[in-house]
């Protein structure tokens, strides 16, 4: 006797209900794989996959969440799921951004494959979100999935959740989700084929698994920081050493964890007592804390190196990040009883119990990590062909941009970034121009490292994958087609050969950066340079340089005047790395980015400070006639250096000192003063450099370089009188040689002291000390965008001191012109700085991490 109705309709309620209820990556796609047996649908007729499933399952449960999701595909910009109709994608990781990008190419009518390594969503830290990533979940049936979704002032959910949210959603529009298989690398459309042949593939493990044989023509990078796609080269955001601890703790969901208060976030400059209390009571010093409850209890903080020291944490210093926080050198019991006190203390002692919760490792889900150092890809996005043959490749999530964690970044960006990728791909299925396509989604992208909370739309209902939705200062043009051709990549051109010719940008936030040379090269580079000199033997780029011999050769070999190596004493260290240090900022305009004295301790130099270092002489000296022959240069009578390569040497100062656009940006306020900066520079040269006929070729070369000396002089007299606090820096900097740095000093505006790279901040075009930065009225300790600024006296103030001194000024002033004198009230000469404006993309990471973004919530 055949079912009912009602009893076909109970038994697809109860089936879609299992599903909803899953509560394991495993245990979703089991009970996706019964529902679908069980109502005979087609899971490959991705088009007609989600009307199919909707018509089937009627129940008013699901109901609910047919209302959300069709409201969503309603969308104009999906063409009702026919805009990507004829476009197959692979999603390379299944994290939120993967299965984010997933659903919305879904809704566009792609044939979207998702592939996951791992089977088990493990991951129990919790992400905060922005209010617009919480109404736009809501509307797609959140609640419906996890009932506790943002409840009351919540904003939080950790990653398992979200995950297996998004993969619910992912599935029920009709995406295909492959767990335990690993991308390998792209495989080539074959040659010598028709467009009815194989197109782009990909190389899986397992090597014999169905998705081995699927054809695609976009592909996505969704698989975290360490992104398996070629062709992105990325860029390193570090700021100062923070080092972060996250714990989970077993939540066991009693009456008496109910009542604990979550901490949203709390950092020692706003409540200088607790952190104090805590360092008394437990020895313990943190910076801030943040503790959300979710499945787990989880604390995240920022701890101090000297206190993981002193509790036996951390077992030897090291200035190299990664072997300070190697594994070798954490005692684990340690770090597991430096947490659980912390925690306990944080919330006053009020949880039951504080038992780990175990991680996928099978260990206490506890770790360690200095996440100040992040990176972001160069490009959002590049096109591939190959034998007739065009393939879209695509970034999002943490392999385009890492979240900067006190920020709470992560899901947001990551979900713009997925929204911005799947309008992409609209324009890629429509037959837009490749570079027309590229240079659009390079403009977008720009954006993103600058977005923030408070800076997109605040009307979340409106928010499609359309940028101009999201974005109030969207300008989609910004990136041009033909600055984007080294990002269509065709059949003549090589990987590596694109890799080397493409465009390098400076990123934001970025006081150190990748060199464009890989290390190996470098290596090899200096191990030529400085072959066959007393006492020098490169082997790496820490210990071997710890003499300073090794620094003196390389700097011998391409100006053999500027020091006298055989007088070097191997022994005196510090003398001869400063004596290097010195030269080459003297002499060649590479700043120094250590002292000589910590040069020489006994673990070497740090790693990347030196490739940092290293490469600038890489970069000019590379083509010099001593990096292939090693013999000296031509000298004149006065020891001036008349080689093709000075005069590039002295452009390529020039270029570096002069302000360039820096994509992306941190702010828009910091983009404008950019932009002021660089059209006033550009002015300058314009009017530093008339048209001039051509000179005879005998005298080309002497001209050219006359030119060069001629426009540094005067382009540095330019910006000292409009550089801040000019009258004095007219006093104390009356040098001849060309400057270092235009617009700024290595020397501290406050105790006038050297500060180096790695530990300078800066505001309103001054670099100095942290611990010097202070009110000039009541020597308060100022903070990163709250302070203000008296350009004409070059003096900062905090807020209450500059009010009272702007009034004492403004009275002198009226007293001044009362007696005759022409009044300067029509200019003003008051900087008050509120937010970020003025600062230098190093010291608005720097105060990010360090000041305002300890008080946000971590991602």
């Amino acid at each position: 006797m055949g079912e009912t109705e009602d009893e076909r309709t109970s038994q697809a309620g109860q089936l879609f209900e299992n599903f909803v209820q899953a509560t394991t990556c495993k245990g979703t796609l089991q009970a996706f794989s019964i529902l679908c047996r069980q109502l005979e649908l087609n899971l490959s007729d991705h088009r007609d996959f989600y009307s199919s499933l909707k018509a089937a399952v009627t129940y008013w449960k699901a109901k609910g969440l047919w209302g959300k999701l069709d409201k969503r595909a309603s969308h104009k910009e999906y063409n009702k799921g026919k805009a990507c109709v004829d476009t197959k994608c692979l999603i390379i990781g299944g994290g939120p951004c993967g299965f984010r990008t997933a659903i919305e190419l879904a809704l566009l009518g792609a044939k979207v494959v998702v592939i996951e390594k791992r089977d088990t969503f493990s991951r129990n830290n919790v992400l905060h979100l922005w209010p617009y990533t919480i109404h736009d979940l809501r509307n797609l049936g959140a609640k419906k999935f996890y009932g506790k979704f943002c409840a009351g002032s919540i904003d939080h959910i950790s990653i398992r959740q979200l995950q297996l949210m998004l993969l619910k959603i992912a599935l029920i529009v009709g995406v295909e989700v492959h767990v335990s298989v690993e991308f390998i690398k792209l495989l080539e459309p074959p040659e010598g084929q028709g467009t009815d042949g194989p197109g782009w593939r990909a190389e899986v493990r397992p090597a014999d698994h169905p998705i081995s044989g699927y054809d695609f023509d976009v592909i996505i990078g969704a698989d975290g920081r360490r992104s398996t796609l070629d062709g992105f080269k990325r860029k390193e955001f570090r700021g100062k050493l923070a080092i972060a601890i996250t714990a989970n703790f077993v939540n066991r969901n009693t009456t008496a964890e109910a009542k604990v208060e979550e901490i949203s976030g709390v950092a020692f400059i706003f409540n200088q007592k607790f952190f104090l209390e805590l360092r008394e009571e437990t020895g313990i010093d943190l910076e801030n804390i943040v503790y959300y409850k979710d499945n787990t209890h989880y604390f995240v903080m920022t701890a101090k190196k000297q206190s993981l020291l002193d509790k036996g944490v951390i077992i030897n210093d090291y200035i190299e990040t990664e072997r300070l926080l190697a594994s070798d050198n954490v005692n684990q019991e340690a770090l597991l009883s430096y947490a659980r006190e912390a925690a306990d203390f944080a919330t006053n002692y009020q949880l039951p119990s504080l038992d780990y919760a175990i991680n996928h490792y099978s260990q206490p889900d506890v770790a360690m990590f200095d996440f100040t150092c992040m990176y972001a890809s160069e490009n959002a996005a590049l096109v591939r062909e190959k034998n007739g043959r065009q393939m879209l490749v695509a970034l999002v999530g943490d392999s385009l941009l890492e979240p900067f964690w006190p920020m709470g970044t992560g899901c947001a960006r990551g979900f713009l970034a997925a929204f911005d990728t799947a309008w992409m791909i609209k324009g890629w299925a429509q037959g837009k121009e490749p570079l027309d396509l590229l240079s659009e989604r390079e403009s977008i992208y720009r954006l993103l490292p600058q977005t923030t909370a408070e800076n997109i739309s605040k009307n979340f209902e409106q928010y499609t994958i359309d940028p101009a939705t999201r974005y109030p200062n969207l300008n989609s043009t910004c990136v041009r087609p033909h600055q984007v051709r080294h990002l269509y990549i065709n059949g003549e051109q090589s990987l590596s050969f694109q890799e080397r010719s493409g465009p390098t940008r400076t990123s934001v936030n970025i006081s150190t950066r990748e060199s464009e040379v890989r290390p190996g090269r470098l290596l090899q580079w200096c191990q030529k340079q400085t072959q066959g000199y007393r006492g020098v033997d490169v082997s790496d780029l820490t210990t071997s340089w710890r003499s300073g011999l090794a620094l003196c050769a390389l700097i011998h070999r391409q100006r053999p005047d500027l020091i006298d190596f055989d007088s070097l004493n191997e022994a005196d260290c510090a003398k001869n790395n400063q004596l290097a240090f010195d030269v080459a900022e003297r002499e060649f305009g590479i700043q120094p980015v250590t002292t000589g004295k910590e040069m020489n301790a006994e673990q070497g130099p740090d790693k990347l400070i030196m490739v940092l270092y290293l490469s600038k002489f890489h970069e000019m000296f590379r083509n010099s006639p001593q990096s292939i022959t090693g013999v000296p240069k031509e000298t004149g009578a006065n020891n001036e250096n008349y080689s093709s390569k000075t005069t590039n040497s002295l452009y390529n100062s020039i270029n570096q000192a002069l302000p360039r656009k820096r994509i992306p940006k941190v702010d828009k306020m910091l983009e404008d003063y950019d932009n002021k900066k660089r059209k006033k520079a550009r002015s300058h040269l314009e009017e530093l450099m008339p048209n001039q006929s051509a000179p005879p070729v005998g005298e080309k070369e002497e001209q050219k370089e006359n030119k060069v000396r001629s426009m540094a002089t005067q382009l540095l007299a330019r910006f000292e009188e409009n550089a801040p606090s000019c009258g004095v820096r007219k006093q104390t900097s009356m040098r001849k040689e060309f400057p270092q740095g235009l617009g700024g000093s290595d020397i501290c505006h406050f105790c006038e002291k050297r500060v180096y790279i790695m530990e300078r901040l800066s505001a309103e075009g001054c670099f100095f000390h942290r611990e010097c930065f202070r009110c000039n009225i009541c020597g308060c300790t100022l903070r990163l965008g709250g302070h203000a600024f008296d350009s004409n006296q070059g003096a900062f103030y905090c807020k209450l001191h500059f009010s009272q001194h702007k009034i004492s000024s403004r009275h002198r002033r009226g007293e001044i012109n009362g007696v005759g004198r022409p009044s300067s009230s029509a200019s003003s000469d008051y900087t008050a700085t509120d937010g970020l404006r003025g600062l230098s993309s190093e010291a608005a990471l720097l105060s990010q991490s360090h000041v305002r973004a300890l008080s946000c919530s971590f991602s």
